[in-house]
């Protein structure tokens, strides 16, 4: 195993980690989101490595390079619970990009785009304002299923205070948000494996 050395700042803006990119081609940029997302959005030269298998291989997350790894999903949020996961495992020098490809794309930053799923924040939207829609319209007959929309209102309600998203979790079972079967091993090891590949000019830094 081949520590990080704790020099990727644990929080990157979007120049940030563009000049670490270019400084350092050896740089490795981790898109934590589900595989439907990144196919449909991300960033050239990127990884993905959804935060479900970090969950699941937790005990795998030992490198074997001193890259600078720069860990992204849509806002941050993922990201820095990755960044915990990662770090707990006892895999340093890990950072975060600040506002995520929301951000990178705000600031004009080159990325790729292609066919996919929705964003993970906008299936959350939907799927709970479809309950509470169908709840609320469902209890003019019966009423008691007015409570469902009373369920999921409190269950957005603590999404919003503990910064979690039970209901996100949830939809990201769902096949369209997760790899196709093959070795997730070698997904993994984006993160974990030895000689990073990659450029500068890969990622559209270098013009």
């Amino acid at each position: 195993m081949t520590d990080h050395t704790p020099s990727t700042p644990a929080a990157l803006t979007v120049d940030e980690a563009r000049a670490l990119k270019r400084d350092d081609p050896r740089t490795r940029l981790i898109d934590v989101r589900t595989p439907g997302e990144f196919a449909s959005l991300h960033i050239p030269g990127s990884s993905n490595v959804p935060l479900d298998l970090l969950r699941e291989r937790r005990a795998d997350l030992a490198a074997d390079h001193s890259d600078p790894v720069v860990l992204v999903c849509r806002s941050g949020m993922r990201a820095e619970e990755a960044r915990k996961l990662i770090d707990a495992a006892g895999l340093t020098g890990v950072g975060v990009l600040q506002g995520g490809i929301t951000a990178w794309q705000a600031a004009g930053a080159p990325v790729e785009k292609g066919r996919g799923t929705w964003a993970m924040e906008r299936q959350v939207r939907f799927t709970a304002g479809s309950i509470v829609l169908v709840s609320v319209l469902a209890g003019l007959a019966y009423p008691p299923l007015t409570w469902v929309a009373a369920f999921i209102g409190a269950g957005l309600v603590f999404a919003a205070v503990s910064d979690t998203c039970a209901m996100a979790r949830v939809l990201g079972l769902l096949p369209w948000n997760r790899a196709a079967s093959g070795d997730s091993g070698a997904t993994l090891s984006a993160l974990t494996g030895p000689a990073a590949s990659g450029s500068a000019e890969a990622t559209g830094e270098g013009r």
